[in-house]
């Protein structure tokens, strides 16, 4: 078994030590999904996530959903297939995608529900944590795009 290219929950393991991927994407959700249905997603990413290394967050808010995805990158690839396939999920949108960042802005979140009305404070005090340049950049898009751009919906939510 070769170590150098094996992937853990920290992404892949090399000499210039573990990197991860992330993610950003907003969808529109089917019509009539509803807390239920959201709380199925919840609990079905808090029971998977753990085993492939993958946190994050799920903001649902005005039939959007907004979902910061790190871990390794194989892992959210993967995922991201399954949500681009499911039904639940219709007009995915990357917003963004790094790799190679070396921090978790989510250590402790399997997948954790933010109420869109506390998006902004939660992007907020995640880039006032973020140690990776990268990483605070995409925050503040996200925090100007949820002043007036693309994702004003969730935000109003």
């Amino acid at each position: 078994m070769n170590t150098q290219t094996m992937q853990n929950d920290e992404g892949y393991l090399g000499r210039s030590g573990p990197s991860l991927h992330n993610l950003v994407y907003c969808s529109r959700a089917a019509p009539g999904m509803d807390a239920a249905a959201i709380a199925k997603i919840i609990a079905t990413a808090k029971h998977h996530n753990p085993r492939f290394g993958i946190t994050g967050l799920l903001v649902f808010g005005s039939g959007i959903f907004f979902q910061w995805l790190e871990g390794p990158r194989d892992n959210i690839t993967s995922l991201m297939q399954i949500i681009t396939a499911d039904p639940r999920h219709s007009s995915v949108v990357l917003i963004s995608e790094e790799n190679e960042v070396r921090d978790r802005l989510f250590p402790d979140w399997d997948m954790e529900l933010v109420e869109a009305a506390d998006i902004r404070d939660v992007l907020a005090d995640a880039m006032q944590e973020a140690t990776d340049a990268k990483q605070k950049q995409v925050l503040a898009q996200l925090l100007d795009e949820l002043k007036a751009g693309s994702l004003g919906e969730l935000g109003a939510a």
